[in-house]
Protein backbone atom coordinates (compact mmCIF):
# COMPACT_ATOMS: atom_id res chain seq x y z
CA UNK A 1 0.00 0.00 0.00
CA UNK A 2 1.37 3.80 -1.04
CA UNK A 3 1.24 6.38 1.23
CA UNK A 4 -1.44 8.14 -0.97
CA UNK A 5 -3.74 5.38 -0.43
CA UNK A 6 -3.06 4.82 3.34
CA UNK A 7 -3.68 8.97 4.09
CA UNK A 8 -6.69 7.95 2.17
CA UNK A 9 -7.50 5.34 3.71
CA UNK A 10 -7.09 6.61 7.60
CA UNK A 11 -7.85 10.57 6.99
CA UNK A 12 -10.97 10.37 9.38
CA UNK A 13 -9.09 8.24 11.79
CA UNK A 14 -5.71 10.54 12.00
CA UNK A 15 -8.31 13.58 12.77
CA UNK A 16 -9.49 11.83 16.35
CA UNK A 17 -6.14 12.90 17.08
CA UNK A 18 -5.66 16.21 15.98
CA UNK A 19 -9.06 16.86 17.52
CA UNK A 20 -7.82 16.64 20.77
CA UNK A 21 -4.87 18.77 19.99
CA UNK A 22 -6.84 21.70 18.32
CA UNK A 23 -9.94 21.12 21.10
CA UNK A 24 -7.20 21.44 24.07
CA UNK A 25 -6.03 24.71 22.53
CA UNK A 26 -9.59 26.32 22.28
CA UNK A 27 -10.98 29.21 23.72
CA UNK A 28 -13.98 29.26 22.74
CA UNK A 29 -16.82 31.95 23.05
CA UNK A 30 -20.62 31.81 22.38
CA UNK A 31 -20.07 34.12 20.26
CA UNK A 32 -17.52 31.97 18.18
CA UNK A 33 -19.35 29.37 18.45
CA UNK A 34 -22.17 30.92 16.89
CA UNK A 35 -20.49 32.28 14.37
CA UNK A 36 -18.45 28.98 13.56
CA UNK A 37 -21.96 27.20 13.52
CA UNK A 38 -22.80 29.37 11.25
CA UNK A 39 -20.18 29.01 8.77
CA UNK A 40 -20.27 24.94 8.98
CA UNK A 41 -23.52 24.86 8.16
CA UNK A 42 -22.77 26.29 4.88
CA UNK A 43 -20.09 23.39 4.78
CA UNK A 44 -22.37 20.81 5.75
CA UNK A 45 -24.71 21.78 3.13
CA UNK A 46 -22.81 21.94 0.23
CA UNK A 47 -21.64 18.35 1.67
CA UNK A 48 -25.30 17.56 2.22
CA UNK A 49 -26.01 18.24 -1.51
CA UNK A 50 -23.11 16.37 -2.92
CA UNK A 51 -23.75 13.29 -1.26
CA UNK A 52 -26.99 13.13 -2.61
CA UNK A 53 -25.91 13.13 -6.14
CA UNK A 54 -22.70 11.31 -5.92
CA UNK A 55 -22.86 7.57 -6.67
CA UNK A 56 -19.67 6.09 -5.73
CA UNK A 57 -18.00 3.55 -7.78
CA UNK A 58 -20.51 3.15 -10.40
CA UNK A 59 -20.75 6.80 -12.54
CA UNK A 60 -19.03 9.75 -12.74
CA UNK A 61 -21.16 12.23 -10.84
CA UNK A 62 -21.18 15.32 -12.91
CA UNK A 63 -24.25 17.23 -12.49
CA UNK A 64 -25.58 19.07 -9.38
CA UNK A 65 -22.06 20.66 -7.14
CA UNK A 66 -19.93 18.58 -9.54
CA UNK A 67 -20.95 20.67 -12.27
CA UNK A 68 -19.26 23.63 -10.68
CA UNK A 69 -16.28 21.86 -8.73
CA UNK A 70 -15.15 17.99 -9.26
CA UNK A 71 -14.87 18.02 -5.21
CA UNK A 72 -17.86 19.53 -3.68
CA UNK A 73 -17.59 17.27 -0.69
CA UNK A 74 -13.83 18.46 0.13
CA UNK A 75 -14.93 22.38 0.12
CA UNK A 76 -18.01 21.24 2.57
CA UNK A 77 -15.49 19.77 4.43
CA UNK A 78 -12.70 22.54 4.08
CA UNK A 79 -15.89 25.31 4.63
CA UNK A 80 -16.51 22.89 7.57
CA UNK A 81 -13.25 23.37 9.26
CA UNK A 82 -13.07 26.95 8.46
CA UNK A 83 -16.24 26.89 10.80
CA UNK A 84 -14.53 24.31 13.75
CA UNK A 85 -11.70 26.62 13.65
CA UNK A 86 -13.97 30.26 13.75
CA UNK A 87 -15.62 28.02 16.57
CA UNK A 88 -12.32 27.25 18.87
CA UNK A 89 -11.29 30.37 18.89
CA UNK A 90 -7.90 29.72 18.68
CA UNK A 91 -4.84 30.58 16.20
CA UNK A 92 -2.87 27.37 17.26
CA UNK A 93 -6.26 25.45 16.70
CA UNK A 94 -6.87 27.23 13.41
CA UNK A 95 -3.60 26.07 11.93
CA UNK A 96 -3.72 22.65 13.00
CA UNK A 97 -6.87 22.24 11.17
CA UNK A 98 -6.13 24.09 7.95
CA UNK A 99 -2.19 22.07 8.00
CA UNK A 100 -4.46 18.94 8.10
CA UNK A 101 -7.01 19.99 5.70
CA UNK A 102 -4.31 21.30 2.96
CA UNK A 103 -2.04 18.35 3.29
CA UNK A 104 -4.60 15.67 3.63
CA UNK A 105 -7.00 16.49 1.23
CA UNK A 106 -4.40 17.60 -1.37
CA UNK A 107 -3.28 13.95 -1.36
CA UNK A 108 -6.61 12.57 -1.70
CA UNK A 109 -8.26 14.56 -4.19
CA UNK A 110 -4.30 13.57 -6.44
CA UNK A 111 -5.40 10.07 -5.66
CA UNK A 112 -9.14 9.67 -6.22
CA UNK A 113 -8.50 11.62 -9.50
CA UNK A 114 -5.93 9.17 -10.66
CA UNK A 115 -8.91 6.34 -9.52
CA UNK A 116 -11.32 8.25 -11.79
CA UNK A 117 -9.45 8.97 -14.68
CA UNK A 118 -8.05 5.23 -14.95
CA UNK A 119 -12.06 4.03 -14.59
CA UNK A 120 -13.85 6.70 -16.67
CA UNK A 121 -10.94 7.55 -19.16
CA UNK A 122 -11.88 9.87 -21.78
CA UNK A 123 -15.34 11.30 -19.85
CA UNK A 124 -13.30 11.71 -16.94
CA UNK A 125 -10.77 13.89 -18.95
CA UNK A 126 -13.65 16.05 -20.63
CA UNK A 127 -15.08 16.87 -16.63
CA UNK A 128 -11.22 17.79 -15.85
CA UNK A 129 -11.44 19.68 -18.98
CA UNK A 130 -14.50 22.06 -17.48
CA UNK A 131 -15.22 21.91 -14.11
CA UNK A 132 -11.51 22.99 -11.52
CA UNK A 133 -10.67 20.47 -9.16
CA UNK A 134 -11.38 22.33 -5.91
CA UNK A 135 -12.84 25.76 -6.31
CA UNK A 136 -16.00 26.39 -7.91
CA UNK A 137 -17.15 27.87 -11.58
CA UNK A 138 -19.12 30.74 -11.11
CA UNK A 139 -22.14 28.86 -14.14
CA UNK A 140 -22.12 25.24 -13.86
CA UNK A 141 -20.91 23.29 -16.53
CA UNK A 142 -22.70 21.90 -18.96
CA UNK A 143 -23.81 18.43 -18.72
CA UNK A 144 -21.13 15.85 -19.72
CA UNK A 145 -23.32 12.99 -19.49
CA UNK A 146 -25.97 12.01 -21.26
CA UNK A 147 -27.38 10.70 -17.53
CA UNK A 148 -28.34 13.74 -15.84
CA UNK A 149 -28.51 12.84 -12.26
CA UNK A 150 -30.89 14.46 -9.25
CA UNK A 151 -30.76 14.85 -5.90
CA UNK A 152 -31.76 11.81 -4.01
CA UNK A 153 -32.08 11.67 0.13
CA UNK A 154 -31.92 7.77 -0.53
CA UNK A 155 -28.33 8.22 -2.09
CA UNK A 156 -27.69 11.16 1.17
CA UNK A 157 -28.52 8.24 3.43
CA UNK A 158 -26.43 5.56 1.47
CA UNK A 159 -23.68 7.85 1.35
CA UNK A 160 -23.71 8.26 5.32
CA UNK A 161 -23.12 12.17 4.90
CA UNK A 162 -25.56 12.47 8.36
CA UNK A 163 -22.74 11.36 10.48
CA UNK A 164 -20.52 14.71 9.42
CA UNK A 165 -23.81 16.65 10.63
CA UNK A 166 -23.00 14.62 14.04
CA UNK A 167 -19.96 14.92 14.26
CA UNK A 168 -19.92 18.70 14.01
CA UNK A 169 -22.87 19.01 16.20
CA UNK A 170 -20.46 17.06 18.75
CA UNK A 171 -18.14 19.57 18.10
CA UNK A 172 -20.13 22.14 18.74
CA UNK A 173 -21.54 20.64 21.96
CA UNK A 174 -17.98 19.78 23.54
CA UNK A 175 -16.90 23.68 22.51
CA UNK A 176 -19.71 25.15 24.87
CA UNK A 177 -18.58 22.37 27.85
CA UNK A 178 -15.07 23.92 27.07
CA UNK A 179 -16.60 27.30 27.35
CA UNK A 180 -18.98 26.38 30.34
CA UNK A 181 -15.75 24.94 32.09
CA UNK A 182 -13.50 27.91 31.36
CA UNK A 183 -15.93 30.55 32.17
CA UNK A 184 -16.82 29.39 35.93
Amino acid sequence: MNAATWIARWRVRLGYPLAVVALWFARPTPRTILLGAAIGLIGLGIRACAAGYLHKQSILTVTGPYAYTRNPLYLGSCILALGAAVAMHSRVSAITLLIYFAVVYAVVMKREEEELRHQHKNAFDEFAKSVPLFFPRLTPAKSLSAIAGSFSWAQYKKNHEYEAMIGFLLLLGILLFIWRLRSG
